[in-house]
């Protein structure tokens, strides 16, 4: 298991930057940088702050899952998504088709329903299955 200062050091080196370089990314020095990677210290919310501007992915450095790279939802979308989720899966896969129908850049040959295996249109949707 990765820990922090494992997940720093691999964004740092993912951005091409050595220790010197990314510790300006906020305002920082080499010898805080590397006490970060080595566990020593625990980075704090202003630097945090400042590397995210540059790029860093703080969500992964924090919990070790990335950010999803779909930028901020508007409400509607949010809304879109959470009643998505609380919908039955013949709604959901209905609502998947409808999405993706014409669509030049979707391959619906890729698409997963998941839920409790419930029937549509005479088909059976079963969890996790294409």
């Amino acid at each position: 298991m990765s820990t922090l200062g494992d997940r720093l050091r691999e964004e740092r080196e993912r951005m091409g930057l050595n220790q010197t370089e990314f510790a300006k990314l906020a305002e920082g020095s080499r010898s805080a940088q590397a006490s970060y990677e080595r566990g020593e210290k625990i980075p704090g919310g202003g630097y945090l702050t400042a590397i995210s501007s540059s790029g860093v992915d703080v969500l992964y450095v924090l919990t070790g899952q990335r950010t999803p790279r779909i930028g901020l939802l508007s409400a509607d979308e949010e809304e879109l998504i959470l009643t998505y989720r609380k919908a039955p899966l013949a709604v959901k896969a209905a609502a998947l088709a409808a999405l993706t129908a014409g669509s030049a850049t979707a391959n619906s040959a890729n698409i997963t329903i998941t839920g409790n295996g419930q029937r549509v249109a005479g088909r059976d949707y079963t969890e996790n299955k294409k």
